[in-house]
């Protein structure tokens, strides 16, 4: 399986950006979702993650309130909005699924697919 993630750009300060993840290829019965991101000279972080079927959601508490992860199990993928943005988001996000596993988690280590990365970049 493939994700392709998408949606990412320049942005200011207080605007909001979609981002998308679309998974192809082989198809798993369940996953669990999330999105990672990782600022230049820092490490991955998490920044959000939904469960198969999107009843259960967990947020960084950098985010909560500002972002809200969903995901279109028919279409096998999941978003990320992002409202409000700050110069402290820019990143490269990631998105990533637990194939097998309905419950989401906030530790990259449990994430066996991963996408490439979308660049996301907030002027002030």
């Amino acid at each position: 399986v493939q994700l392709q993630a998408s949606g990412g750009g320049l942005v200011q300060a207080g605007d909001s950006l979609r981002l998308s993840c679309a998974a192809s290829g082989r198809t798993f019965s369940r996953y669990a979702a999330a999105w990672f991101r990782q600022a230049p000279g820092k490490e991955r972080e998490f920044v959000a993650s939904i469960s198969w079927g999107g009843d259960n959601t967990l947020y960084a508490d950098s985010v909560k309130g500002r972002f809200a992860i969903s995901s279109d199990i028919a279409k096998d993928t999941v978003f990320l909005q992002m409202n409000s943005l700050k110069p402290e988001d820019t990143a490269i996000y990631f998105c990533a699924i637990r194939p097998g596993f309905s419950i989401p988690t906030s530790h990259p280590a449990t994430y066996d697919v991963w996408g490439q990365g979308t660049l996301v970049t907030v002027s002030s």
